[in-house]
């Protein structure tokens, strides 16, 4: 019974109960907080001019080519879903409409080569990641980002991703999903995408299912949370363009969803009564987007019946505290810095960069959905690992999912 009231004091100390603001006027405001140095200098055209590029302190030469792209387009591959929902009435949707402006901005300038700030498209294999991450952004803000935009910037915006077709010898791991991503981009908004990218990138990536949710990077599974960082977000995104065509790999999709929904399942397993969570493998310095797979698979409203919403809200609410309030985490700027926790650049691997940093934005998918739907009106509630260590009689087992 001591251990039973002890956990429930835990739980409430780590929702933070106590304070008058709500779940979801926290993530907007730390989604806007990381978001603000990026849109604002790149919407001014000074995004190189402004932006530090603290690396590893591992050797693997200069990255700052690459940290413009980086930055914008892993942000916007989080932030998009949020500003799908449009302008509003509300304090909410006031400040929405101010950072789709300034993506409109920010797009102008990172895709027009009159710009100072026209970002690095094919110089290096590097690009064709953060292409992909961009692209990933206009297929999850269609209406927001991308029909709104003159013609114009549309075809600087499609003359930018075909550049990144130029770049070879792409490692034979997660990095064939950067490739089909661009493809589907191309697909969904325009009438010249190479379905073969696509078709070699899911073809490997069905080999390379190894069961239980997970997929294996390659040849060789890999403990990391790259399943969440890409493999499974890009594969349900592409899979959502085919679903709009006549295309014969779309019946697949239902297992790729069922995968995705035992890894998010894994996830939210995963996060400690504490909100914290293992940090294993390569690129931990992702902060939050190691929760993108949770985060998404709620905001497609596809969460496994066994973990409510309110549980997931309450679990991935402790991590966003755990992570991004602790000290250290930015510059006095407002600029990410390298680490986990605050400020730790031996966690970076070589080639991250502080542009690197902005895909902790992933794990803000689920603001996504509107303000009263039941992920944010629900009540928190314990997750499953403060079932287990407060010895909650009715917790369920866990168990292997093909």
């Amino acid at each position: 019974m001591k251990k039973t009231i002890s956990a429930l004091i835990l739980f409430l100390l780590t929702i933070n109960i106590i304070t008058a603001q709500s779940d979801r006027e926290l993530w907007v405001n730390e989604l806007t907080k990381l978001s603000d140095p990026v849109l604002t200098a790149l919407a001014k055209d000074k995004l190189k001019k402004t932006m530090p590029t603290e690396q590893s302190s591992f050797d693997y030469g200069d990255r700052s080519n690459f940290a413009g792209l980086e930055a914008f387009g892993r942000l916007l591959a989080g932030i998009a879903p949020w500003l799908e929902l449009g302008p509003g009435d509300t304090k909410e949707g006031k400040l929405r409409q101010k950072y789709i402006e300034l993506t409109h901005e920010a797009i102008y300038n990172a895709v027009n080569p009159e710009s100072d700030d026209y970002l690095n498209f094919n110089k290096g294999a590097q690009p064709l990641v953060d292409a992909a991450f961009l692209a990933q952004g206009f297929l999850r803000a269609p209406t927001q980002l991308w029909e709104p935009l003159p013609d114009e910037t549309k075809q600087m915006v499609v003359n930018a991703f075909k550049k990144s077709r130029t770049i070879k010898n792409v490692p034979y791991n997660n990095w064939l999903l950067f490739a089909a991503t661009v493809e589907a981009f191309l697909a969904k908004f325009t009438d010249d995408a190479d379905y073969l990218r696509i078709e070699y990138a899911l073809n490997k990536h069905m080999e390379w299912y190894v069961g239980d949710g997970l997929y294996s990077d390659g040849k060789y599974y890999h403990w990391d949370y790259y399943n969440s960082f890409v493999i499974h977000p890009m594969l349900i995104d592409v899979f959502r363009v085919l679903k709009e065509t006549n295309h014969p790999y779309k019946k697949l999709n239902d297992d790729v969803i069922k995968r995705a929904q035992r890894y998010a399942e894994i996830l939210e397993r995963q996060i400690s009564p504490e909100g914290t969570f293992p940090i294993i493998g390569r690129s931990s310095v992702y902060r939050f987007g190691s929760f993108q797979l949770l985060s998404q698979i709620a905001l497609l409203e596809q969460l496994p019946s066994d973990i409510s919403e309110g549980q997931v809200r309450a679990a991935l609410t402790s991590v966003l505290k755990r992570i991004l309030q602790a000290d250290g985490t930015y510059d006095k700027k407002g600029w990410l810095k390298l680490g986990v926790v605050g400020h730790q650049p031996k966690m970076a691997e070589p080639y991250i960069n502080t542009g690197s940093l902005y895909l902790t934005s992933l794990g803000f998918l689920a603001l996504g959905l509107p303000e009263d739907h039941t992920f944010w009106t629900s009540k928190p509630e314990p997750w499953t690992s403060v079932k287990i260590w407060g010895s909650n009689p009715d917790v369920v087992r866990d168990h292997y999912k093909n």
